[in-house]
């Protein structure tokens, strides 16, 4: 039993899956500021100053999204083990793969397995385009783990995959990419590019950060998320923020999300 409990914790630590809140509270946000799929669309008036009635939100269709999203962002995770595994081996010989817990045999068909359920779980959706946009996150997500090591600007492509995500969701929804949902993902994309290019500064000292500076960014992603439905749908969705938030934080003392 305890072998059993050692193996699944180590699949757990290979998909980081202590960051998955950030990903929920993307996929809620994109929802939400697209209409929630429940045809009732997010308008918003030039001064802000007021807000059309809440926006439906389909569960259902949140549901599927939140996971098809988990298995993609889980499944960059992995691959990019899979591609660093021998500098790993002497930075991070913590991680699952060079510590020998995981094959790298069986986390490249574990891998496969959860992209191949990422994108099936898209033609749940009521838009078709919704697989075609999850193949452009797919693609996003292995061009950079083939490129980033010898490109610095590959990060770029590190952010478009966390904005891929309000992409797909708001299509999945809506069937096209609304306005606010984009937004949403553009000022994420900004914040990723500076978590990555904090992380790889980190990366090149001789020590880390004496403060836990990427865990902490990597939880205010929810917390950014709350913001932004406070600020553009209502104040009462910044909880949804915060609870993500700490959810990260706290599954970060079980799993590492760095």
């Amino acid at each position: 039993m305890c072998s059993v409990n050692n193996s699944v914790k180590s699949y757990l630590e290979l998909c980081r899956i202590s960051n998955l809140p950030t990903v929920w509270t993307n996929v809620l946000a994109a929802v939400l500021l697209t209409g929630g799929g429940g045809g009732d669309m997010l308008r918003i008036s030039a001064g802000n100053s007021n807000v059309s009635p809440e926006p439906i939100v389909s569960w259902s269709h949140f549901l599927i999204l939140s996971l098809s999203m988990s298995l993609f962002y889980s499944g960059g995770i992995c691959l990019n083990d899979i591609f660093d595994v021998t500098v790993d081996s002497l930075k991070k010989p913590f991680r699952p793969i060079p510590s020998g817990r995981i094959s790298l045999q069986n986390a490249s068909r574990f891998t496969g397995i959860m992209f191949a359920a990422a994108l099936g779980l898209l033609f749940l959706m009521p838009h078709s385009g919704a697989v075609v946009a999850g193949f452009l996150l797919l693609a996003a997500i292995a061009l950079y783990n083939i490129f980033h090591k010898e490109h610095p600007s590959a990060v770029v492509l590190m952010a478009g995959c966390r904005l891929m995500i309000f992409v797909v969701s708001s299509i999945s929804v809506a069937g096209s990419p609304a306005f606010s949902a984009i937004l949403a993902g553009g000022i994420h994309f900004v914040y990723i590019f500076v978590i990555s290019v904090t992380a790889r500064y980190e990366n090149r000292l001789s020590k880390p950060f004496d403060f836990p500076v990427i865990p902490v960014m990597i939880a205010g992603i929810s917390v950014l998320d709350g913001i932004l439905m406070a600020a553009f749908v209502s104040p009462a969705w910044l909880s949804a923020g915060i609870v993500g938030a700490l959810l990260t934080h706290y599954g970060q003392k079980f799993i590492r999300g760095d």
